[in-house]
């Protein structure tokens, strides 16, 4: 399973960087009386109400996808990662703070936060970038921070303190390194969520905005015609069906491979059972 979520995973990323090239028509480009044409040889997904290609731009909107995810995932790995190494390492009223105001993140379910941002911000694709990379941080400060209370007191990091390390030294050298694979993990599991969350701003219009192509606007403009035109809104809901599944069996193997530990857990309790 693992194989297959990588070799679709690759597919989405070269989907997305060539697009262009391998759509057979533009994502805007529009046919005179093809409305709400069926899917046939010419037109492989159909078409929609605006007589628009569905199969390009599905293709398009996979570049979007990616791009928001990547982007929003960026943005809650760094501040999240350094969130939690700083209340990790140096606890006390930091981790306090920090901490609490990941709670606060965390009181609000997570679309509902990514709405309220976007209601201040104002709907868009960039903005909606912002949102999630905001909702996603404290799952990212959290992970972190549990990791190196773990590792803080090794006896490693007490030796490069006692060289005379400074704490930034330790931190990028000695800390970050040695808490990186949850972060991997989490990650991987994030951009499911984070493509997941787009395609939910897209689907009520908070997020990526008309004509360009989101796989979760697509669904809400194929809401108003599933009865008559079906694949309006099931090949968009495929292609986000598929991308988030790869995703999160991707996540779980590298979880597997990277905390061994966690899957002995997992495997004694299955045994003893």
């Amino acid at each position: 399973m693992a194989l297959v979520s990588g070799a679709v995973l690759f597919a989405l990323v070269v989907v997305a960087v060539f697009g262009a090239a391998v759509a057979p028509y533009g994502y805007n480009e529009q046919f005179a009386g093809g409305q709400l044409e069926a899917p046939s040889g010419q037109h492989w997904f159909g078409t929609d109400e605006f007589g628009r290609d569905v199969f390009s731009r599905v293709l398009f909107g996979a570049e979007v996808s990616l791009r928001v995810g990547l982007v929003a995932v960026g943005i809650s790995l760094v501040a999240g990662v350094l969130m939690g190494l700083l209340a990790g390492y140096f606890g006390r009223w930091l981790d306090d703070v920090l901490m609490r105001f990941s709670d606060m993140l965390f009181a609000f379910p997570a679309m509902l936060m990514a709405i309220a941002i976007l209601a201040i911000l104002g709907p868009g694709e960039n903005n909606a970038m912002i949102a999630i990379g905001i909702v996603y941080t404290p799952i990212f400060a959290r992970v972190t921070r549990a990791s190196v209370l773990s590792v803080r007191e090794e006896i490693y990091i007490r030796a490069s303190r006692a060289s005379g390390a400074g704490n930034t030294r330790v931190l990028a050298r000695h800390v970050l390194p040695n808490v990186s694979a949850p972060i991997i993990v989490q990650t991987t599991v994030s951009l499911a969520f984070a493509i997941l969350s787009e395609a939910a701003l897209s689907f009520v219009g908070l997020g990526t905005q008309p004509p360009d192509p989101s796989w979760g606007r697509m669904l809400s403009e194929g809401r108003g015609f599933i009865e008559q035109a079906w694949w309006m809104a099931l090949f968009p809901g495929l292609a986000i069906f598929v991308t988030v599944l790869a995703f999160n069996v991707l996540g779980d193997a590298l979880r597997d491979v990277l905390d061994p530990r966690q899957r002995s857990a997992l495997s004694g309790k299955g045994g003893g059972a």
